[in-house]
């Protein structure tokens, strides 16, 4: 009887048990579910929080108007500090190469024989290296019209602020090619014409307009790489710069004189009241400008998809 009894007992206790634990697994289950749901939700708001901001910094950086080049912000707090930065830019490259140039063409002697094409070249490469490691992190050292619209062009740089720059830069070459005028006197106005840019000797305008296209397409395409992309070292971006200007104007130099750049010439055909073929030194150089400047962009730029997939390079 105990023992009947007793085995009755186990049977119920296992019955028991059995129920217990069959009754227990749809809780289980349910609390199981319950929080994958909620992660997935707090997940999804997440995603939504990460989304609002950033579409909330990329409408800030619109309002703002975005970076400039070699770390510079260009927004209506900084555009009076970076217009003279350009002003001031842009007296330093063109008065430092015209007046290498005006002292090359008087055939003016220095510590031995007079500077020749050479020295022309090497002194705009060289100070456009001094101007981009002084002021590039204050308003990206354009000192260049046609890096201003190129970039412009390639939504690098907010339109609203390019005529700002074109302006302080044409004011800097003018105050240029008076500092030039005044440094050599007379004959570096009347002989030398501040060594502002004409077509040489049996060189047609058109021949001419085609060389500063190509010129200026090197010099803004270089710009493009090492200044706007985040994968370039950002340290050796002004060297890289002077050497591409001074490589258009090795090309160009006994070609068209070497512009580049519609404020280098201007400033001095201005001073010097010459405007011959000026069309050809505005023109060109804004249209090898945005060729420059949009291939790279559509073509070789990092997406923002790709940034921020990447890490960021360390320089």
């Amino acid at each position: 009887m105990d023992s009947d009894r007793e085995r009755r007992e186990a049977e119920l206790r296992r019955d028991a048990e059995l129920s217990r634990t069959a009754g227990s697994s749809p809780g289980l289950r349910g609390t199981e579910e319950h929080r994958v749901q909620r992660l997935s939700e707090e997940a999804t708001r997440q995603a939504a929080r990460r989304g609002t901001r950033e579409a909330l910094d990329e409408k800030e950086q619109e309002q703002q108007g975005g970076g400039g080049l070699y770390g510079s912000r260009i927004d209506a707090s900084h555009i009076v500090g970076a217009a003279i930065a350009e002003l001031v830019g842009t007296f330093i490259l063109v008065f430092g190469g015209t007046a290498v140039a005006v002292a090359a063409i008087l055939a003016r002697p220095t510590a031995g024989p007079a500077y020749d094409s050479l020295a022309v070249a090497l002194a705009f490469g060289l100070a456009l290296v001094a101007v981009v490691a002084a002021v590039g992190h204050v308003s990206g050292a354009h000192v260049n019209p046609a890096v201003t619209l190129g970039m412009a062009a390639a939504r690098k740089f907010p339109w609203n602020y390019a005529p700002i720059y074109v302006g302080a830069q044409m004011v800097g070459a003018v105050l240029a090619a008076l500092a030039t005028w005044l440094t050599f006197g007379g004959p570096g106005r009347s002989e030398a014409k501040l060594a502002a840019t004409y077509p040489a000797q049996g060189v047609g305008d058109l021949q001419a307009f085609v060389v500063e296209i190509l010129i200026t397409f090197i010099l803004v395409f270089v710009v493009m790489a090492v200044a706007t992309d985040e994968r370039a070292p950002a340290a050796i971006a002004p060297i890289v710069v002077g050497f591409a200007l001074a490589v258009g104007v090795f090309i160009a130099g006994p070609v068209t004189g070497g512009s580049v750049n519609p404020a280098r010439s201007l400033g001095p055909m201005i001073v010097a009241g010459d405007l011959t073929s000026v069309w050809l030194y505005v023109l060109g150089p804004i249209i090898g400008g945005a060729l420059g400047a949009l291939l790279y962009d559509r073509f070789m730029a990092q997406t923002e998809a790709q940034a921020r997939a990447s890490p960021r390079r360390s320089t």
